[in-house]
């Protein structure tokens, strides 16, 4: 069994249903049948081969989630290539580091600002020989690129019977982390790794012909890869494309989804607009909005110890619904079964909050080599504050120093040409070391820490986790992003980037008088009050964990100004190089 033929069961079983849906510009959502998408897929492997692609040939993607995506991954392993997908947000310079580490045959490439970035650098790139451009030129095409419609239009001159001598055991896909340090790694991916993972998660979350799901995570990364994407494909449901991810909230209304993948960050988002919405309404309305809340809590708590609530507390649950909560669910469009929060850590405060909502995030974990998933909190069994439980067929296990260890068919092949480097990370009895601190609780949910390389360690030698520290600080609604520093210091500090807004509301009621916001973060009382934000909601850390100084930020962290990865994670290192000046400010007696 391979990706490619369970992926031809699925158009076989699903024919005329919709499998695609995408929105041209200016247009509306159009869906594509599982048989339009089949044919698409065997006219692309057809022009590949063409093309001169053989098995074990490299075909990069650089593109945003659209629908020649998804044709351009399940036609190039019909070919029998292994797909190398990269983050449209790369620069030329690291497009260039994965075309010449992977040796890629042909790139594809979806607009006119990705065939400039790759143009740029070819030259560099010895083993390129085509480019493929998704979108129609406005231009003459320069030598050597080929428009993505006329490759397939060349699958009449092959002689293909249509078969693909793909096996379990070949690569599937090279995915290179994105990293926080260093160049990233190829991660060697088989379709064993994928197949086993799929079919542990659909064993304990069902997804069928009847979803819907919203994709506008990178499908570049393994997590929307697998979860977005492959489990969806294969399982008969439909797959609509957000335009961008600055347009999530209108394509949710659109496309009203059932199910729906996420990092924290959107989650987080949500939770801060409608809390500025509930502070900005009159006393009366946020006194129901907290009732309504509280309500929505009881019913939560009753829920997680298996009981049925009350009918007082059913007939309350069911007015502030209609009161309350209404709003936000026909902002999810108005049919979602579940969200799905991974690629990071998810504040238990957040996951609590949208349960009272009546809406259940469920949290997995697991790496890009692990294909991905580890573990995952699913409908049948979750538990707020961990990532689940281990999925089926996959060992976990915590080593002596309290890192996460995992064994099984979704442990990755090893990185690509680097064998020293698989070494390190796979151990001799095939147990791959994750570089994750966690536990596994009495009831077998696994709970992480942090990461091994984030642990600070102070001058006076106590170890500090800093994404428990962080994920509280920012239920604050007047913190929007925060990375505590202080690793041989003697205590802790943390750069702040508040939320502009709510924390502008709160000057303006309690008359400060600036308006320019760098002023306006430097005043007295604005310190104080975020210095009283923190103080309140460390109240149940240890006297080591308390932030003793901060740094109020003018701008948030971003993937443009490369401070972040493309899963919204914190590139502490570039951080810290960055706002050296600032953090040696805040320790004078360093100096």
């Amino acid at each position: 069994m391979t990706l490619i033929s369970m992926f031809e069961q699925s158009v076989q079983q699903h024919g005329s249903k919709p499998a695609l849906a995408h929105k041209p510009k200016g247009g509306t959502y159009q869906d594509i049948s599982y048989t339009q998408f089949g044919e698409s897929v065997d006219a692309f492997s057809n022009g590949l081969s063409t093309l001169g692609v053989q098995k074990e040939d490299r075909v990069a993607l650089l593109s945003e989630n659209r629908p020649e995506w998804a044709i351009t991954d399940f036609g190039s392993l019909k070919a029998g290539a292994v797909t190398v997908p990269m983050f449209s947000t790369l620069t030329a310079a690291q497009v260039s580091y994965i075309l010449n580490d992977s040796g890629a045959k042909v790139i594809c490439v979806s607009t006119e600002a990705q065939l400039k970035k790759v143009l740029s650098i070819r030259d560099a790139v010895q083993t390129l020989e085509h480019i493929i451009l998704f979108d129609e030129s406005e231009e003459e095409t320069p030598e050597g690129v080929i428009q993505f419609e006329d490759v397939c239009g060349n699958a009449a001159e092959t002689t293909s019977d249509g078969s693909s001598d793909a096996n379990e055991d070949d690569i599937a896909t090279i995915i290179y982390t994105s990293g926080t340090t260093g160049n990233p790694k190829g991660v060697m991916l088989t379709h064993t790794n994928f197949i086993s993972n799929l079919q542990a998660c659909k064993s304990l979350i069902d997804v069928g012909e009847t979803d819907v799901l919203l994709s506008f995570l990178p499908l570049s990364h393994v997590f929307e890869r697998l979860g977005g994407h492959y489990v969806p494909l294969l399982s008969g449901a439909q797959v609509a494309y957000a335009e961008s991810t600055f347009t999530v909230a209108r394509n949710m209304q659109e496309v009203s989804p059932t199910v729906m993948l996420s990092v924290p960050r959107l989650y987080e988002t949500m939770h801060d607009r409608i809390l500025s919405a509930v502070q900005a309404g009159s006393p009366l309305k946020q006194k129901i909005f907290h009732w309504g809340v509280s309500v929505g809590s009881a019913v939560s708590a009753a829920i997680q110890e298996g009981k049925n609530p009350s009918a007082i507390l059913g007939l309350k649950q069911s007015i502030a619904d209609k009161l309350v909560f209404a709003k936000l669910k026909a902002a999810t469009g108005g049919r979602l079964r579940f969200f799905v929060s991974g690629g990071a850590a998810l504040p238990q405060a957040i996951a609590e909050f949208f349960h009272a909502a009546g809406i259940l995030i469920l949290e997995g974990y697991g790496l890009t080599e692990t294909a991905p998933v580890i573990s995952m909190n699913h409908p049948a069994k979750w538990k707020f504050g961990t990532v689940g439980v281990p999925v089926p067929g996959v060992e976990v296990k915590i080593a002596e120093d309290g890192e996460i260890l995992t064994r099984g068919p979704h442990v990755m092949k090893g990185y690509f040409n680097n064998e020293a480097e698989t070494a390190e990370v796979i151990d001799a009895d095939r147990w791959f070391h994750t570089g994750d601190i966690g536990i596994i609780d009495e009831d077998g949910f696994v709970k992480i820490t942090d990461r091994k390389k984030n642990i600070i360690v102070l001058s006076n030698g106590k170890n500090v986790a800093p994404q428990p520290i962080e994920s509280e600080l920012v239920q604050s609604p007047f913190i929007s992003q925060i990375m505590l520093i202080g690793n041989e210091r003697k205590n802790l500090a943390a750069l702040i980037v508040p939320n502009f807004d709510a924390l502008k509301a709160w000057a303006s009621e309690n008359n400060i008088e600036t308006t320019e916001l760098p002023e306006m973060l430097k005043t007295r009382e604005v310190q104080q009050f975020i210095q009283g934000e923190i103080r309140s909601r460390l109240t149940d850390f240890a006297d080591f964990e308390q932030v003793r100084r901060f740094t109020l930020l003018e701008k948030e962290f971003s993937q443009e100004a490369d401070e972040m990865t493309p899963t919204l994670k914190l590139k502490r290192n570039v951080i810290i190089e960055k706002y050296g000046d600032v953090i040696e400010g805040m320790y004078p007696e360093d100096a």
